[in-house]
């Protein structure tokens, strides 16, 4: 125990380094996919069967793939195409995989929403992305927020496969400790640490936003 507490002082500039890392590919890569997410579940409610398709597709590949497999076709296919780093390699990466999942997270919400409402905006003049912006996006985006919130914690645990691609994120500098030490538990426990305290920080966040947008249990989309 008391080596334990010694590796977890002295590693701790270098993994809190590494943590903030982890904290901005996680960022970076939530963001692009709540947008992916968005546009393809939009493209999945679409009346025009080759968006349809489109957006089935893709989900249908991202989901039915391994992440690990995700990030290797961008960092060592992608980028002999288009020039970049291996952070927004990373990235593109998780946000792909992670705006499959929120895709659905978001059509699930938008259909909960009644129908009616969509036809009482349009009555009213509203185009149909008017309505969709100012009234259903807003209603739906407050049934959606446990189940995206889930969907982001995954996110960030996800993000330790970008080690393999020698992003030095905090599962990275993790293997690096673990192997020049060779005290493996001890350096794998710490990294536990770390991402259970960014978890659990997370899911306050969350869980407060709830209570903030006053969700109620019964109208969760799972």
């Amino acid at each position: 125990m008391n080596q334990l507490w010694q590796d977890f002082v002295t590693s701790a500039p270098i993994f809190l380094r590494a943590l903030v890392v982890t904290l901005e590919l996680s960022a970076a890569s939530l963001a692009i996919g709540t947008v992916i997410g968005l546009v393809f579940a939009l493209l999945k409610l679409s009346k025009r069967r080759p968006l349809q398709w489109l957006a089935n597709g893709y989900i249908t590949l991202i989901r039915g793939t391994p992440l690990i497999v995700q990030i290797f076709w961008i960092y060592y296919g992608l980028v002999k195409i288009v020039s970049f780093d291996a952070f927004w390699a990373a990235s593109l990466a998780l946000a792909a995989h992670a705006g499959a999942y929120i895709a659905e997270i978001f059509r699930a919400g938008i259909v909960s929403i009644d129908r009616g409402q969509m036809e009482a905006a349009r009555s009213l003049g509203m185009t149909y992305a008017q309505a969709m912006r100012r009234i259903i996006l807003p209603q739906a985006f407050r049934r959606i927020v446990p189940p995206l919130g889930n969907q982001f914690i995954i996110g960030i645990k996800d993000s330790s496969l970008a080690a393999f691609i020698s992003m030095e994120e905090l599962f990275n500098w993790t293997m690096r400790r673990a192997s020049s030490t060779f005290r493996d538990m001890n350096y794998y426990t710490i990294a536990a640490i770390y991402y259970l305290a960014v978890v659990i920080l997370f899911t306050m966040v969350v869980h407060w936003l709830e209570r903030r947008l006053n969700v109620d249990s019964t109208e969760v989309v799972s």
